[in-house]
């Protein structure tokens, strides 16, 4: 059977049976239940002190991974109702696509990867699966139950670490593979659904603006003024390996060709704060518009599930890689950001090897009794990394130092 809206009996599915509603409360529709479950979630209030870029405390104007969902949420959402899907699966999906994340950001991912070697890695996509699925409560042995369509929307990598390629990204963790296998239930391959192509989309479009904005306001960024040759550098040794710098100069020329692009440095005025405010509306606008008329031009739909994928063209893609540049040369290789970072990672190597060695009186309950009914070694160090991605940024601190 299938729904006007495209979505059918399978993809609203849950892994548990749930019993119909009392008659008095309120009519959701089964996504709308979805996504009402990961804004309650605890898993999503910690990502208030967990990093975006920079640290959440470090300043009260920078993003964190909370306010970066909610605003992955909102470009998400616009985009899908924009193609015709269902936008509820799209905002839960980018809602909770960082809910995996460990304390201290993609770093603290990197240490955690390394040590985690012995049971199978560890990815904070796969680890937002893993909580969706299992960790977060709501339902027993099925997390928050969600439906099939939401779960698959979530799912940025859909295969196994087996299959990751250089850049290391998979989304599942060997024993979490029945849920997958149940969740990508009629798809083909490793392909994503179109709503989990408009989640990563809106990901990308968030980041790729927002840390900018962040950069201009802490004072580390001034588009009037870039040192072209070493953000160059940068996009090519962490977005596009073979990019040139004729290419990415005409790029930049595009990009400052938007009519609310700075001709003066930033200097704290509200008059500068809006013009900033401006552009980046311009940009996510100018992102989303590009991708929408480019999906539209190579399909007729519908826009859901397997029936469509969505198309971002090359320019957008170069676009949105030298902003992730800039930001990267100006923000992320700073020589006390690469100092800070190293502190952060050897505050997590400390605190795994401590609680693993400390055990289940060091873990808190539901990782107390993971611990108790863990098999072996390898599923007793799963344990130990589920407790450490769940902890925020001044938690981790907090723990280490009473800990270890």
């Amino acid at each position: 059977m299938t729904d006007h809206d495209g979505y059918d009996d399978a993809a609203r599915e849950r892994i548990v049976e749930e019993p119909p509603k009392r008659v008095d409360a309120p009519v959701r529709t089964p996504f709308e239940r979805d996504r009402a479950r990961v804004v309650h979630a605890a898993a999503s209030r910690r990502l208030a002190a967990k990093t975006q870029v920079v640290g959440p405390q470090s300043d009260d104007f920078v993003r964190n991974r909370l306010t970066h969902s909610l605003e992955v949420a909102q470009v998400a959402r616009d985009l899908s109702r924009a193609l015709g899907s269902q936008p509820d699966i799209a905002e839960t999906a980018a809602l909770a696509h960082d809910l995996g994340h460990p304390p201290f950001g993609h770093n603290g991912e990197r240490v955690l990867a390394e040590v985690a070697r012995a049971c199978g890695g560890f990815e904070g996509n796969a680890q937002t699966l893993r909580l969706l699925t299992r960790l977060e409560a709501k339902t027993d042995g099925a997390g928050l139950n969600l439906t099939r369509a939401t779960l698959d929307a979530c799912t940025k990598y859909p295969w196994r670490v087996t299959d990751a390629g250089a850049d290391g990204k998979f989304g599942v963790y060997d024993d979490d593979l029945p849920v997958f296998d149940w969740m990508r239930r009629g798809a083909v391959g490793t392909r994503k659904c179109l709503e989990a192509q408009v989640m990563d989309l809106a990901d990308d479009v968030a980041y790729s603006v927002h840390d900018v904005e962040d950069g201009i306001v802490a004072g580390r960024v001034d588009l009037t003024a870039l040192d072209t040759g070493a953000v160059w550098q940068v996009v090519r040794d962490w977005y596009l390996p073979g990019a040139d710098d004729d290419v990415l100069d005409a790029t930049l020329a595009g990009l400052r060709e938007v009519g609310s692009w700075p001709s003066a440095p930033y200097d704290g005025s509200r008059r500068s704060l809006a013009a900033l405010k401006n552009l980046t509306s311009d940009l996510i606008g100018r992102f989303c518009g590009a991708v929408q008329h480019a999906t539209f031009a190579a399909s007729d739909g519908p826009f859901v599930r397997y029936a469509a994928d969505l198309l971002v063209p090359d320019q957008a893609r170069l676009e949105m890689a030298v902003l992730k540049g800039i930001a990267a040369h100006y923000v992320m290789r700073t020589d006390d950001r690469i100092a800070l970072m190293e502190r952060q990672r050897e505050l997590l190597r400390e605190l795994v090897e401590t609680l693993v060695t400390r055990g289940p009186d060091a873990l808190d309950r539901p990782f107390a009794d993971d611990w108790a009914d863990a098999p072996d070694d390898a599923a007793r160090l799963r344990v130990v990394l589920d407790q450490v991605a769940s902890l925020t940024d001044q938690s981790a601190v907090t723990w280490h130092r009473r800990l270890c």
